[in-house]
């Protein structure tokens, strides 16, 4: 009996010093949570696509209890609605909130390109994509598998024809669908109506089209035309500046000059 004693003691012993020194640290090294946090945490949506530009919504509740400069309309998915309810927990001023759309820059469907190889592999985009790039002729162009589809929460991108078409009537801005595209084709744009370049391909005009009728061959049309120069060819390809093509004078000239047809407007 006094041997088990005497090999229980020490061990009831030194489990209380441990809890004592453990209650000790956590007292002296703790980390004061702003009341405000869980009430501004209960404002956001919790979809944690990170289109606001913090680490989810708990990274964005954390930005605007700690500094006071943080926008509160930077929540996208949440629209007006999340910004009015910041507003009046965080006592600041109310603020617009500019709804954004998921926009595809590609439109190399089956009519206008086609597949350089059958690909039986993993139904996923980022698997395909290892494999020589996907299996479509333009390696920069919709991989026609669905990650993205998938990955949207609102059901709001579907597969046509091959390429992937956002409703952006359905479309909350999340970005997650951005996220999923190796080829990163899906950027987020003011939901207004505008300009978009459907192509991603780099590569020099006569390749281009050699892969995809619908192309931007890099002939620097709609540059010439474009009366604000919000347009530029960079890279082979052309790229909007949106700070100067909203106020454009002649709106969808640049879309008209097109060769390819690859600048269309949104509505």
């Amino acid at each position: 009996m006094n041997e088990i004693l005497l090999a229980v003691i020490p061990v009831v012993v030194l489990g209380i010093l441990c809890a004592t020194v453990l209650v000790i640290a956590s007292k002296l090294m703790a980390v004061k949570e702003d009341e405000r946090f869980p009430v501004v945490r209960d404002c956001l949506p919790g979809a944690n696509c990170g289109a606001c530009g913090f680490a989810g919504c708990d990274g964005y509740a954390k930005a605007l209890c700690d500094n006071p400069e943080t926008p509160i309309n930077l929540c996208i998915p949440g629209a007006k609605g999340v910004a009015d309810k910041l507003s009046e927990v965080l006592g600041v001023a109310p603020a617009e909130v500019i709804k954004k759309v998921a926009v595809v820059h590609c439109a190399g469907d089956c009519s206008k390109t086609e597949d350089k190889i059958i690909y039986q592999g993993i139904p996923s985009c980022s698997a395909a994509k290892i494999l020589y790039g996907g299996k479509g002729s333009c390696v920069f162009g919709c991989l026609g598998l669905g990650d993205c589809v998938k990955s949207c929460p609102q059901h709001a991108i579907s597969l046509v024809n091959g390429v992937a078409k956002v409703d952006p009537e359905a479309c909350i801005g999340c970005g997650i669908c951005n996220h999923a595209c190796p080829n990163h084709l899906i950027s987020l744009e003011e939901d207004i109506k505008r300009v978009i370049v459907t192509c991603s391909n780099k590569d020099k005009g006569a390749l281009t089209r050699k892969v995809c009728t619908n192309g931007c061959i890099g002939c620097k049309k709609c540059e010439k035309v474009c009366p604000t120069g919000a347009i530029k060819v960079i890279g082979n390809i052309a790229v909007v500046d949106y700070r100067q093509c909203p106020d454009c004078p002649s709106y969808a000239v640049c879309s008209e000059s097109c060769t390819t047809h690859c600048l269309i407007t949104s509505e």
